[in-house]
């Protein structure tokens, strides 16, 4: 089934771009006008990239692609890679299926139908996920709606006294199926800058972050909580309710985000690539 869409909120001033449109919000911008089934020119490129370091999150509607356009699409960001985790055979391997689908008995995807809390893709690995892409092939009728946060923001609204208190601390993420995770710990700065703009970000999620290192646990747990609290703000959120042929990229390096919860009694198919880099976040 699809949703009808609700307009997006357009700037008062002239968009950067002929087809970028800020949504208004927190963070993320529509990419209007844009047929991702065909190649795209290095100058339509070069746009969306500056784009997504301005917004954080680019949403393209209304997409009929196939998964090697999918793919091609996601080429121009970096290397598409598989993910990590084990997923039954497919023809493109870089797709990675998100759906509460099953067939023959066999969930088709990961994550089903529950809630999923606030994160960053892949913080658990040494080299998380940077870019993520998702593409809408069937929706529920209601739920199942993204939330995105602009941890640079809230980062940014932090008082002096807070932010000295988060130098120099790291954190240890961990993925909550124990077989994901590599065999030694992974730890990232609390805060981290973003390699191409410089912008820091507070890079904490209660889906994978555990906790704060060398603080005693309930030093830990109370600190963690605090900055969550900070972070889930409405005025740092923008929530997106997805539409068929909806596809959206996000840089998880300034962002996490979570999703709600649908009704199992729903299809919800979604297709999803990531792009790699070879950092480590950094301070």
């Amino acid at each position: 089934m699809t949703r009808a869409r609700s307009s997006m909120t357009s700037p008062s001033s002239t968009p950067e771009e002929d087809f970028i449109f800020p949504t208004g919000g927190a963070l993320g911008a529509e990419v209007r006008g844009v047929d991702l089934s065909q190649p795209l020119s290095e100058s339509e490129v070069a746009t969306i990239r500056r784009a997504l370091l301005d917004h954080f999150v680019l949403l393209f509607p209304g997409q009929r692609i196939t998964d090697e356009e999918l793919v091609r699409f996601t080429s121009y960001f970096g290397r598409p890679v598989e993910h990590v985790r084990q997923q039954r055979d497919r023809p493109v391997k870089e797709i990675f299926f998100i759906s509460n689908v099953r067939e023959n008995g066999e969930l088709i995807g990961a994550l089903g139908n529950e809630e999923v809390s606030f994160h960053s893709d892949l913080s658990y690995l040494p080299q998380p996920g940077t870019l993520s892409l998702l593409y809408a092939v069937e929706v529920p009728s209601s739920g199942g709606d993204t939330h995105w946060c602009n941890c640079c923001a809230a980062y940014e609204a932090l008082g002096a006294a807070a932010k000295d208190e988060l130098k120099g601390l790291r954190a240890l993420h961990r993925h909550y199926v124990d077989s994901q995770n590599p065999l030694e710990p992974v730890t990232h700065p609390v805060v981290c800058t973003h390699p191409d703009s410089g912008r820091r970000a507070l890079y904490v999620g209660p889906h994978l972050t555990k906790s704060i290192v060398g603080m005693p646990s309930t030093d830990s747990d109370a600190l963690l909580q605090r900055l969550y609290d900070h972070l889930s703000q409405p005025r740092f959120i923008w929530t997106h309710s997805w539409c068929l042929g909806d596809l959206i990229m996000w840089d998880n390096r300034p962002t996490m985000h979570r999703r709600d919860a649908f009704p199992d009694t729903e299809r919800r198919v979604m297709k999803r690539t990531q792009v790699f880099n070879d950092e480590v976040p950094f301070e």
